[in-house]
Order: C-alpha cells, then sequence, then structure tokens
C-alpha cells in the first residue's frame, strides 16, 4: 500500500530560537489564508478551537536532552480528522530537526485514510529555513548544477548521512534550458517539496556526470531518482535508482507526476524518525476553560476531553498498524533483494577476476611473441589472492610498510558471512593498493593521499575504484562521541603518544552500503611511519545503520 501520510524531516540552518520564530509566523500565516481563513487570534488568547471543528494545540519544553516545540492542528472533516502537526528539536551538538507531518485518521475502522497531499506551508517553511539534508539543500524548486557545483553534488549522492532521495532532471537535448525548467520540470516537480532534493543538470553538464557516474547515467530529457547511499562504483547499484525516460515523460506529464511523487513519499513517511524526534513525548491536548462554570461542568468537560483522546487515539492506533503491517512485509522483499544483489555483485567480480586473469594471460603470450605494442598489465603471477579473511591477516604481514592494529576477532567474523567471499577479493584488492602507495610514498609525498592515488596511480601499480575511498567521517559521525569512539583505533605511541587516534578515511568493502564492511585508516606514509588499518569489519554506527 502507498504511504498515504505526508512528512517532512529537514534539517534547520537557522539556531533553533529563529527557527521556532519563522516556524510560528509561517504556520499563523497559512492558517490565515484562504481557503483556511481561520481565527489564529483565538489561539493567541488561550482558546484552542480556532474555527467550529477545528483545534489548534501547542506544546513545548525545555531539559537537559535539549528543546523541543510543537504545533498540532486538527480539523474535523465529514470522513474524519485532519492533523497537520509541526515539530521543531534541537539537542546537544546537533543542529535543529523540523518535521511536518500531514495525515488523515478515518472514523470508520474499515476505511482507508485519504492520502495527504504536499501542503504549501511545506513550501513556505523552505523558503526560509535553508534546509538541509546530510550535505545537500533541501529547496522548494529545483536548484541548477553547473560544472563547478558537479563534485559537490556527488558527494552528496554519496553522503551516507542523507536521508531523502536526489531527483535529478536533464534538458531534451535542443531544448530551451529555461522555457524547459519553466513548463515541464518545475510542475513535475512540485509535490515534492520536503520529500526530495531537487536538481537539474545545466546543459552540458550532464556530460560530465555521467563521464563521473557511468553506473548511475541520466540525460536527454531524463528524470532519475537516486535513493540514499549511492555507490558509483558498484554496476548493480545503478538499478536501485530509477530512471523515467523523455519519452515517458512527454507521453503522459500527470502520471509520472504522481510516479515521480510515490517513492519519495513511500521513504519519507516510513524511514525511522532521527531519535531525537522520535523520543519527543506524546502531546496531550488542553481543553477550553470554563471560569465560570460549576464543577459538574467542569468534570462534563474533562469527561468529553477523556472521550475524545481515546478515540483519537483509537484512529492513530489503526492507522499505525496498517504500516507496520505493511513495513514487515516491505522489509521481508527488501532482505530478499537486498541478498539477490550482493550474489550477483559476488557473482560478477569473480567473473571480472576471471576476464583480469585471462587478459594477463593474452598479454604475456604478446610479449613473449614480440608485441612491443601490447598494453603493459600489473603483473599477477605471484601467490593466489586470499581465500578467507583469516588469510587476508596473515598476508598482512608481508606487507612491510602496512600494519593492522585492529581487532583480529571482529575481522575473522566476516568469514561467517554466506556472502563473504567477493568482500575477501575487494579487501584483498584495497590492501594491494595501500602497499603500492605506502611503498611509493617511501621515497617522499609524490601524492596528496591515498584517493588521489587511486585516481592517477602509475601503471602497472593496484588501485581501486576512488569512489570507494573516503577521505573522512561526515560532521554529524565526527560530532557523536559514541560514534567517535566507535572509530578510534590503536596506534603504536611512537607515531601517536596516546596509543589511540580517530581514523576518518576508510575504504568501502564491496558493493551496497550499511551491510558492506568498511576498512578504516591512517595514513602516516608520508611521515616515514607506513600507514595503520585500524579496522576491517562490519559497518560501524551512523544514522542509516
Amino acid at each position: 500500500m502507498d504511504a498515504r501520510r505526508y512528512r517532512m524531516v529537514v534539517t534547520s540552518g537557522l539556531d533553533y530560537v529563529s527557527t521556532g520564530a519563522q516556524v510560528d509566523a509561517r504556520l499563523r500565516g497559512w492558517l490565515r489564508e484562504p481557503p483556511k481563513n481561520y481565527d489564529v487570534e483565538a489561539f493567541a488568547e488561550g482558546r484552542n478551537e480556532i474555527a467550529r471543528g477545528v483545534t489548534l494545540d501547542h506544546d513545548s519544553a525545555t531539559g537537559t536532552a535539549g528543546a523541543y516545540g510543537r504545533w498540532r492542528l486538527r480539523e474535523t472533516a465529514p470522513d474524519g480528522t485532519w492533523q497537520t502537526t509541526l515539530l521543531i528539536r534541537q539537542t546537544e551538538s546537533r543542529p535543529t530537526r523540523v518535521q511536518l507531518d500531514v495525515e488523515h485518521l478515518p472514523d470508520d475502522p474499515d476505511t482507508l485514510p485519504t492520502v495527504a497531499k504536499t501542503p504549501r506551508l511545506a513550501g513556505s517553511l523552505l523558503d526560509v529555513l535553508r534546509a538541509r539534508d546530510g550535505l545537500a539543500d533541501v529547496t522548494r524548486m529545483p536548484q541548477v548544477v553547473e560544472a563547478p557545483d558537479l563534485d559537490s553534488v556527488i558527494d552528496e549522492l554519496c553522503d551516507e548521512e542523507r536521508r531523502l532521495p536526489v531527483v535529478m532532471a536533464t534538458a531534451p537535448n535542443g531544448a530551451d534550458f529555461d522555457t524547459w525548467l519553466e513548463r515541464t520540470l518545475d510542475p513535475l516537480v512540485r509535490p515534492l517539496a520536503g520529500l526530495a532534493i531537487l536538481y537539474a543538470l545545466a546543459p552540458g553538464v550532464d556530460h560530465h556526470f555521467n563521464r563521473a557516474m557511468e553506473y548511475h547515467r541520466v540525460f536527454g530529457g531524463g528524470i532519475r531518482t537516486f535513493l540514499p547511499g549511492v555507490d558509483p562504483a558498484w554496476a548493480a547499484d545503478g538499478q536501485r535508482h530509477r530512471v523515467m525516460s523523455h519519452r515517458v515523460i512527454t507521453e503522459n506529464p500527470a502520471r509520472v507526476r504522481r510516479l515521480l511523487a510515490q517513492l519519495p513519499r513511500n521513504l519519507a513517511a516510513r524511514a525511522p524518525l532521527p531519535p531525537e524526534l522520535d523520543a519527543v513525548p506524546v502531546l496531550r491536548a488542553r481543553t477550553n476553560e470554563h471560569p465560570t462554570g460549576s464543577e459538574l461542568e467542569r468534570l462534563r468537560d474533562e469527561n468529553h476531553a477523556l472521550f475524545e483522546i481515546l478515540e483519537e487515539a483509537g484512529r492513530e492506533q489503526r492507522v499505525r498498524a496498517d504500516e507496520i503491517r505493511d513495513l514487515k512485509n516491505e522489509l521481508q522483499r527488501a532482505r530478499s533483494d537486498e541478498i539477490t544483489l550482493i550474489a550477483e555483485y559476488d557473482e560478477q567480480y569473480r567473473e571480472l577476476h576471471e576476464a583480469r586473469a585471462q587478459l594477463v594471460t593474452v598479454q604475456k603470450r604478446l610479449l613473449a611473441l614480440g608485441a612491443a605494442e601490447a598494453a603493459y598489465a600489473p603483473d599477477d603471477s605471484g601467490p593466489a589472492a586470499p581465500e578467507s579473511f583469516a588469510e587476508i591477516l596473515e598476508r598482512i604481514e608481508e606487507m612491510p610498510r602496512v600494519h593492522f592494529t585492529g581487532a583480529r576477532k571482529i575481522t575473522l567474523e566476516l568469514d561467517d558471512q554466506a556472502y563473504g567471499s567477493s568482500w575477501v577479493r575487494m579487501a584483498w584488492d584495497a590492501l594491494l593498493a595501500l602497499r603500492d602507495y605506502a611503498d611509493a610514498c617511501a621515497g617522499g609525498p609524490v601524492f596528496r593521499d591515498f584517493k588521489q592515488w587511486c585516481e592517477d596511480a602509475p601503471d602497472g601499480k593496484h588501485s581501486v575504484s576512488p569512489r570507494k575511498v573516503v577521505r573522512d567521517e561526515s560532521k554529524t559521525v565526527k560530532s557523536n562521541t559514541a560514534w567517535r569512539r566507535e572509530r578510534t583505533f590503536p596506534l603504536p605511541e611512537h607515531v601517536e603518544p596516546s596509543g589511540r587516534l580517530f581514523m576518518g578515511a576508510h575504504v568501502r568493502i564491496g558493493g551496497g552500503n550499511t551491510v558492506a564492511p568498511r576498512l578504516h585508516y591512517h595514513d602516516a606514509a608520508c611521515a616515514e611511519h607506513g600507514l595503520f588499518i585500524g579496522y576491517i569489519g562490519p559497518h560501524l554506527t551512523n544514522t542509516l545503520t
């Protein structure tokens, strides 16, 4: 079942107080404007009924765990209640979060909720909050990507902190770009305000984008929706990110508009909330006071309020039960799909190694025949590649400038994974590249770091895809004490006097994101200490795990 609730979760670029002021002002303006025309002044006077059958409640709290402010609008309709909830939340060392929910709560337990449309309030908030999701700006309308922006946009696609999908559009060949933006793209993505990060590649930039993202291309008037956790170096990952061709878009724009919104809505409504939002207590609605009423009237009011709370709880419980059932079904399908993809990737990686071995054999025969023009390839005629992580740990000892300082037990547990064979091969490829890089640095600093080495490795030397090399963790991870501690690993005292050091640099081992392992390292090669691997094991904790 498609998600029927609208949900926006973004990070505000303003401080908590400024965010609260902007949210309150935009909410009041939205309620005053047609078609609502509600009496917002009544709320300011202490009454929560701002129109017949319409209530607005607000609560807030400040404490050691942070602060929050919340507004809830409930509008009675013939078939149930429309509920709009707006929450701002701040916790220590984290920016202010903003959450906007709109949902229908039907009176009849056998009736499906009506699908909530994207409220105008969402776009109004995005206009003033400098909203972000991970590294990316979240805007009401598409941002145009010029050539200088391309590297940053690709980093946003690969950002492990990103929760929202990225909708990337290209103009049809020969079309006037500004006209296409205004008449075609803007109407298509208008329902995505607050649900996705919106980009349009400027003319000519799509060619550069497609060269950098060879497995995730988009061109010729097409639109691609990138899910969180893009892995540019994994061919199979490209299958996760839906593409709509120019032909499909022009044939039925109204249908495309609905389809484009469907996936972001599902992701937004069913993704787990950030912990700080999920921890906010349930709102307790206030009732209108009757200062001149009798004790009996007061008791009747309280009794009526309790019945309302019970009815509301019943409606919400039925909606949540349906969502939980659907989530369980989706989780089961996702697990099955993930295992299938990893198995396919394992097979593709094995075939790649076999093809490479055949290529080396052919090249050697050509060289033996005197074909001097044949391309030189690394000599893989040495010892066979390891077949387990246990063997990898033994073989690292043969690399004089690469040192493993991590927990062997964690690494050895990877051998128990059913789909770990490709992980072994990829980890070994990464280690060979690290070895060659460390050896090259022994003669003096030639390369900036390991990532640059992989971008421009000399002929005959090992490297891995630069997209699998991450220079450092995100600010979110580094500022979280527990997550930073997870990534702090042992080092010899002659390298680090404290004996431990945070290692943000890492290599993605295998396809996928939170499932595939990581190799964390500290680069001291240019300081003549060598290269230290502090961790080879499962993906460590972050916002996605």
